[in-house]
């Protein structure tokens, strides 16, 4: 049987004591990833009422740096849970990985916004239901569709769970907002780290469920 279980609280913990050993590490990646994804944002907004096309060209462009500052992210994520030492440069691994993550964003995305004009409640479901599939597309190299189908698969039975989890986590970062913004720089890590945990512990536990023989 499919049951699966994580711990909010082993995750946060996991976060915080990762984020806590390597504060400045995670603090010049986001100040760069913020530069990366926030300029061309501040160049749209400046030409809005000067030129619709341009303004639109550099919301573009900010779209796909916030794809690429996103699979760099995970990749950090994934270094960490694997004992590894990341390096500032991995926040631009995006090359192997980009156009699949691209398209599984574009797909899961359009999902979940079906599900929002479905009376909101589906759109939810489904954001829980496929919310790891970047994770496959970069840890497992999926396509869009096997990602999405990888993370219905982790994310069954749990998903009450995990929209509690996904709860907590908007707490933790809201508080770290209201710390002048200051507290983000620990806030994103602690919550970055534990979701990537709970990632990989519902992912064990459904392999470990698949290879485990059903007793006659």
């Amino acid at each position: 049987m499919d049951i699966k279980d994580f711990s909010i609280e082993e995750a946060v913990q996991y976060g915080w004591n990762t984020m806590k050993a390597s504060i400045w590490f995670f603090v010049g990646v986001l100040v760069v990833a913020w530069v990366i994804v926030g300029i061309p944002h501040v160049i749209a907004n400046a030409l809005q009422n000067h030129s619709d096309g341009l303004a639109f060209l550099f919301r573009i462009v900010g779209w796909v740096a916030s794809i690429i500052v996103s699979i760099g992210m995970i990749t950090i994520a994934l270094k960490f849970l694997d004992k590894q030492t990341p390096k500032f440069e991995d926040l631009f691994s995006f090359q192997p990985h980009f156009w699949r993550y691209l398209g599984a964003s574009i797909l899961t995305g359009l999902v979940v916004w079906v599900g929002m004009i479905l009376f909101i409640i589906p759109g939810i479901y489904w954001a829980i239901k496929f919310q790891f599939y970047g994770y496959f597309v970069i840890e497992q190299r999926c396509d869009p569709v096997e990602a999405m189908r990888r993370s219905s698969r982790i994310t069954h039975t749990v998903k009450w769970k995990l929209l509690g989890f996904g709860i907590v986590l908007a707490l933790i970062n809201l508080l770290g907002a209201m710390c002048l913004f200051v507290g983000l720089f620990v806030t994103i890590p602690i919550t970055l780290l534990a979701y990537s945990l709970v990632y990989r512990k519902l992912l064990e536990q459904t392999e470990s469920a698949q290879l485990t023989p059903v007793a006659h």
